[in-house]
């Protein structure tokens, strides 16, 4: 492709993951917050799924780079093994070379091991990508993973992320056990119309194109219509359009380039490809908490427009659904959440819940609200802030469907712009 036609620094539709080349689409950002919540959890375990292609992976590779200097991760990629070879590969990433060990040796070192870093206050944590691909067994070692503690939290967090039948296989009677200790669980639908042309654009500004028309408008519903909204289908017709575009030497992309490159790849319209009807949407969910909440609070019926999940020292003690209306939290026995804490107001802030947005709000609190290491006085919520109320944290998780809100409190439309991200940034192939 001549780069130079198109006035371009670099490929914009590459299918290896690159940072830079980030686009968050609103479920793309709560998948990367729910990565990030195993940072805030001592006991944090969570489960990504999403369809081939979806940007699991890019996800993960973002997310990694970003963890602080305390994070010590084992990133393993290769699942269609046995559980001694697992046990293994968790601890070649962690600098040992185990491969004359026997099981008990294994485990020996990885206990050891964890009590060291954690004695040394660092973080451990178990990334598995393609986990559909894990037996059993192994499965089931990673469900004792997760239990390794030192008499009062979690040592080891954990992420699992893979394919749909991934979720199936969790759900097995013999994995009870593993399933109530993660504690969230989510699966990545494809872009939406709006949401891919708006990663369209976003990749090809971060290449150069400097707010030019490198594709026409109307290329775009066939764009979908072929790729279903998927990241490395979206790139795959694209780069072959530009190829197309380029070889005819035009510096921009028709219709005509896109149906081109159609042909070339021989491809059907994306529902009717036989693997490709309509993805099921996994609603988030959370599994039970191993510690009982602090208190259960009462909700109004019907779906809540957004949820607070309630942390302290790392864990998850109440989680309560937002509805319209305001909702006061502080110490007082009459505040609608009560968070038990001296350093906390009798009425420290309250979250003010309307049909388009949530508004957190300071009411003039002693030690007051802060958001990323930031005190603020009023903050429109975003999907996957964490608020801090002294040793409290409050991780504001919204419902509603496809709409972000702007620092004055006005929606709009996340297929227009990149969401900002909640806790860091992420791209996705």
């Amino acid at each position: 492709m001549d780069l130079e036609l198109f006035k371009l620094r670099e490929l914009p539709f590459r299918l290896s993951p690159d940072p830079e080349f980030l686009y968050l689409s609103k479920a793309h950002a709560r998948a990367k917050a729910y990565m990030e919540s195993t940072i805030w959890f001592t006991d944090g375990f969570v489960v990504i799924t999403g369809e081939i292609g979806s940007g699991k992976t890019t996800l993960i590779e973002t997310f990694v780079s970003e963890l602080p200097n305390d994070v010590v991760v084992a990133q393993i990629g290769q699942t269609q093994v046995s559980a001694l070879e697992f046990l293994q590969a968790v601890l070649v990433q962690f600098g040992f070379t185990p491969f004359q060990m026997k099981k008990a040796e294994l485990l020996a070192t990885l206990n050891r091991f964890l009590a060291e870093q954690y004695d040394a206050d660092r973080k451990v944590l178990l990334i598995v990508d393609e986990a559909q691909n894990l037996g059993l067994r192994v499965l089931e070692e990673i469900r004792m993973l997760s239990g390794v503690d030192n008499s009062k939290e979690k040592i080891l967090r954990i992420i699992l992320a893979g394919q749909p039948e991934l979720n199936p296989k969790l759900d097995a009677p013999e994995l009870v056990q593993l399933v109530q200790r993660v504690r969230l669980r989510f699966h990545l639908n494809a872009l939406s119309a709006d949401d891919m042309r708006a990663y369209v654009l976003h990749r090809l500004e971060v290449a150069g194109s400097q707010g030019r028309e490198i594709f026409q408008p109307d290329c775009y519903p066939d764009i979908f219509r072929f790729t279903g909204g998927v990241p490395r289908l979206i790139n795959t017709l694209c780069d072959t359009a530009m190829l197309a575009a380029s070889n005819a030497e035009r510096g921009q992309v028709t219709v005509a380039d896109v149906h081109a490159a159609v042909e070339e790849l021989q491809w059907a319209e994306f529902a009717r490809r036989p693997a490709a009807g309509p993805v099921r949407a996994t609603p988030t969910q959370r599994a039970a908490p191993a510690q009982p909440p602090e208190r259960t609070l009462d909700t109004p019926a019907g779906t809540p427009l957004a949820r607070l999940l309630v942390m302290s020292r790392g864990r998850t003690v109440s989680e309560r659904g937002l509805y319209p209306g305001r909702l006061i939290i502080g110490r007082a026995s009459d505040a609608d959440l009560r968070v038990d804490s001296p350093v906390i107001s009798r009425h420290h802030c309250q979250i003010v819940t309307s049909e388009r947005l949530c508004v957190l709000e300071d009411l003039n609190s002693s030690n007051g609200v802060y958001i990323k290491n930031q005190r603020v006085r009023r903050h429109n919520l975003n999907d996957g802030d964490v608020v801090s109320l002294g040793s409290h944290q409050l991780m504001y998780i919204d419902e509603r469907p496809g709409t972000r809100v702007d620092a004055d409190g006005d929606s709009a439309s996340t297929g227009s712009h990149p969401r900002p991200a909640p806790l860091g940034e992420a791209t996705q192939t």
